[in-house]
């Protein structure tokens, strides 16, 4: 899941709701789900972009269908409702869009969150609904690659590696890339396509030692990089985020605009805090 920001957002255009439903699951690693998500709705949905990011609303457990308010005030009378009743809100990247189908890729936290308790469970028909783009060109698409680029580096974790996957499908043919994806197991390391030249580090958590934000920026600092005017993108968790983009400006001395970041979630903070901060617009919604 940049990926755009993650503050709520507004259902005015370019923003639509959609009512979709589950077509499949299938499952990626030990703790990568996919959910392919369908319905007459999609004609309608407009990704604009290899991060495009969303909001998907899930249903609490006996209910039948995720309750959202809709109309021009719906987020006030949203944080109104009883938690236990209204939509259990997330943001998520789009994997992959078809003409009627959407895949949305879930990194299934150890903490059981709502999102990832949900995802375990999914199964055809099952309903959603989603708050996205009906144009291409929208605020929740932030991976845009200048034209004068000579080389890319991206860098996420496996709540970045949805919208890190589809940035290298979209690169063009032969264009230099650096890519370092920290995933929890090997199990997890997949098949990345790409046109373009990229050597793909990963970093696997399990059986490591060292702080995974020590690590992360030890691996980046020890790269031989290309040269030329570079474009970097970095997403997942926020401290980590946060060192990586300093090594860049600071130490390799990319210039700020050259680098689009993005904290998915953060860590030592629950679910539900950074989901209330976000819904105040202070921070990010985690992917789960």
């Amino acid at each position: 899941m940049s990926a755009a920001a993650r503050e709520a957002p507004a259902p005015a255009a370019p923003f639509a709701f959609f009512e979709l439903h589950v077509v499949r699951t299938r499952r990626l690693g030990p703790t990568m789900l996919r959910v392919t998500l369908g319905g007459e709705a999609m004609a309608g949905f407009a990704s604009g972009g290899s991060d495009q990011s969303f909001s998907l609303f899930l249903p609490h457990p006996g209910q039948s269908a995720p309750v959202v308010p809709t109309g021009a005030d719906w987020f006030a009378r949203y944080r109104a409702m009883d938690p236990e009743e209204r939509a259990v809100m997330r943001a998520y990247t789009v994997r992959a869009q078809r003409a009627d189908e959407l895949d949305v890729d879930f990194a299934l936290h150890g903490d059981g969150g709502p999102a990832s308790r949900w995802a375990r469970t999914a199964g055809p028909g099952d309903r959603v609904t989603l708050l996205g783009p009906v144009v291409p060109d929208n605020k929740s698409v932030c991976f845009r690659l200048p034209d004068d680029a000579d080389w890319v580096l991206l860098s996420g974790d496996e709540t970045a590696l949805p919208a890190l996957g589809a940035i290298l499908e979209s690169l063009p043919a032969g264009l230099p890339a650096r890519v370092f994806v920290e995933v929890p197991e090997a199990g997890d390391l997949t098949e990345l396509d790409t046109a373009a030249d990229a050597e793909i580090t990963w970093l696997v958590r399990s059986g490591r030692s060292g702080h995974r934000t020590d690590v992360a920026v030890e691996a980046l600092r020890s790269a031989a990089l290309p040269p030329g005017a570079p474009y970097a993108w970095i997403a997942g968790e926020a401290g980590t985020v946060r060192a990586l983009r300093r090594h860049l400006v600071n130490e390799r001395g990319f210039a700020r605009r050259a680098v689009t970041f993005g904290g998915y979630w953060r860590l030592g903070a629950s679910e539900e805090k950074l989901t209330a901060e976000a819904e105040a617009g202070l921070a990010r919604v985690p992917e789960d």
